[in-house]
C-alpha cells in the first residue's frame, strides 16, 4: 500500500490525502483558485483536486453520446435525456469533466467506467438535505504535442496534466487518469480529484514495470482519497 499523508486543501475547507513527500505546486507557481496541485519528486505524475460547476444533465449526456460513438463498447445505461437514470447522468458527468480537458487532436478512452463508491467520511457532517454521490474510474488520454502558446498547464515544462504534454516528442503522448468525482447537488458543485500518470518517461526507458508500479500507486492513493476525504467547511461552496 502506498504511503499517504492527510492534507488540507482550499484553506482547510477540505481535507484529503496526498502521497508522502510530494510537492505542493503552489509553492512553485501560481495555481488557479479552484484547483490544488501536487507533484511527484520522482516521476511526472501529479495529483489534482478541482472544484467545478456541477455539470448539467444535458452537458453530461451530450458528452456520453459523443464518447459512445467514438468507443462503441462504452455501455453506460441509457443516454437519452428522457430515459437516463440519475446514475447514468452522474457517470456521464464524470466523463464530461474529463473530456472537457481535451483539446483539438486529443482523444480520451474509457479504461474503467465510473463506478459508484461510498465515501467513508465525507457525508458525516453534510448539511441537512444534502445529496452526495461519488464515482471512481480510469481514462486514458492521447495527445499531440503542444506549442508553448497553447493552453499551458499548471505543471513543470515536460510534465503533463489530463492528457496535455509540453514536450515536442513523441508524436503522441499517453497519460492515464485515475479519478474520483463527488457530486454535491445542493451546492451545485462537482468535486473532482485525479491522479495523472504520464507514460512518456516509462515508454522512453522501456520500463513497463515502472509504469505498472506507478499505476498501482495511483490506485492505492485514489482508494485512500475515497476513504478519507472530508469537507470541513461547507461554506466553501456558497
Amino acid at each position: 500500500m502506498s504511503e499517504v499523508k492527510e492534507q488540507d486543501f482550499f484553506g482547510g475547507a477540505i481535507r484529503g490525502v496526498v502521497p508522502q513527500n510530494w510537492v505542493d505546486a503552489s509553492n512553485l507557481r501560481e495555481i488557479p483558485d479552484h484547483q490544488e496541485l501536487f507533484l511527484s519528486r520522482d516521476t511526472l505524475s501529479n495529483l489534482i483536486i478541482e472544484i467545478n460547476q456541477r455539470a448539467s444533465q444535458e452537458e453530461a449526456l451530450s458528452t456520453l453520446a459523443t464518447l459512445s460513438q467514438q468507443q462503441p463498447s462504452l455501455l453506460v445505461g441509457s443516454g437519452s435525456a428522457t430515459s437516463a437514470t440519475p446514475e447514468t447522468v452522474d457517470q456521464a458527468a464524470a466523463l464530461y469533466h474529463l473530456h472537457d480537458l481535451c483539446e483539438e487532436g486529443d482523444s480520451m478512452h474509457v479504461v474503467e467506467l465510473p463506478k459508484r463508491v461510498t465515501l467513508g467520511r465525507l457525508a458525516s457532517n453534510a448539511p441537512p438535505g444534502s445529496s452526495i454521490s461519488a464515482y471512481r474510474g480510469i481514462v486514458e488520454f492521447k495527445s499531440v504535442p503542444r506549442r508553448r502558446d497553447q493552453r499551458v498547464p499548471a505543471v513543470e515544462p515536460g510534465a503533463a496534466v489530463a492528457g496535455v504534454s509540453m514536450d515536442s516528442a513523441p508524436a503522441t503522448n499517453s497519460l492515464t487518469c485515475h479519478f474520483l468525482l463527488v457530486r454535491l447537488e445542493a451546492q451545485e458543485t462537482d468535486l473532482l480529484t485525479f491522479f495523472n500518470v504520464p507514460h512518456q518517461e516509462f515508454d522512453k526507458g522501456g520500463d513497463a514495470g515502472g509504469l505498472s508500479k506507478e499505476e498501482s500507486t495511483a490506485e492505492d492513493v485514489m482508494k485512500s482519497v475515497e476513504e478519507k476525504m472530508q469537507i470541513l467547511d461547507w461554506g466553501l461552496f456558497v
